[in-house]
């Protein structure tokens, strides 16, 4: 069966407006399911049950999609969110970007700091499509 793998980067620990980061996800993955309606879909993100990849993981769950976490050891020191397919990769923050990256279809960064920002740049010469939203972090 053909799975569509969607990646998703952006802010873990910082305060950011999450009503939007929501918005933000929602517009990607009704876009997403427009653009390859018909294949099943599945959310790859961090692992972690914090900030974007968690709301990444919550709106995925409400529209049945699967979700993979892909992470280094570190990520096993948070709480974690309940996914399908767990990857760890690795014992350093970054160290199961080039895992991750090799994994997805398509890429959706909302906010994020240099790793989102270092992935998505890394994702997009490779010419497959990203959808990147700004948003502020807010102190």
């Amino acid at each position: 069966m053909d799975e569509i793998k969607i990646g998703v980067v952006g802010y873990s620990a910082q305060k950011f407006d999450e009503s939007e980061a929501i918005r933000m996800l929602r517009e990607a993955y009704d876009t997403i399911d427009i653009q390859y309606a018909g294949k099943s879909k599945a959310v790859v993100s961090g692992l972690t049950d914090l900030g974007i990849p968690a709301l990444a993981y919550r709106e995925a769950v409400s529209r049945n999609w699967r979700i993979i976490g892909v992470a280094c050891s570190k990520a096993k020191d948070y709480d974690c969110f309940p996914v399908d397919e767990e990857i760890i990769v690795g014992n350093e923050w970054g160290d199961e970007s080039p895992t991750f990256l090799k994994l997805l279809d398509v890429l959706i960064r909302v906010g994020g700091g240099k790793q989102s920002m270092k992935e998505t740049a890394e994702f997009r010469e490779s010419g497959r499509p990203v959808f990147e939203y700004d948003l502020p972090d807010q102190q």
